[in-house]
């Protein structure tokens, strides 16, 4: 299977169009009808609704469709993990730099995450130290804003 580049097309995504996707990365690929089933269960949402969203995804270059018999068959175009971390980085990236590593603190502190992940975590972060600037400059306005930002 061959996947497109995910960093435009994440950032376009709706939080409802991420759960379509969510179903779909789950299965591999699926009919409407399977998408729709799971859906009207998951969210009480109706079916008018979860076609709009699928057909949006298509659009946008997400979700790939194919024709068997009378049902459509809907694969995804962008991968799981890579799409996960282009719509973080886009978030993060919007956020002053002096206040990122804050922010990914806060965010660790109010994920549930297995014993492995924090473990990964914590080997990356001490393979990162060894290279970490001292600071990280404020990145908001053209200007040194150190004054106006506050840590």
């Amino acid at each position: 299977m061959s996947y497109m580049a995910t960093t435009e097309v994440t950032a376009t995504i709706s939080d409802a169009e991420w759960r379509v996707m969510r179903v779909v990365w789950t299965l591999k690929q699926a009919d409407s009808r399977t998408i729709i089933a799971l859906l009207e269960k998951q969210h009480d949402w109706k079916a008018p609704t979860i076609k709009t969203l699928i057909g949006r995804l298509v659009k946008k270059g997400a979700l790939a469709t194919t024709k068997q018999g009378r049902q459509f068959i809907y694969t995804p175009q962008i991968q799981e993990q890579a799409a996960m971390d282009a719509a973080l980085l886009g978030e993060l990236n919007q956020m002053c730099a002096m206040h990122r590593g804050t922010a990914l603190t806060h965010v660790v502190d109010q994920l549930e995450l297995s014993h492995a992940d924090v473990q990964t975590l914590i080997t990356h972060l001490e393979q990162q130290l060894a290279t970490a600037p001292a600071s990280v400059p404020c990145d908001c306005l053209p200007d040194d804003c150190e004054g106006s930002c506050e840590a």
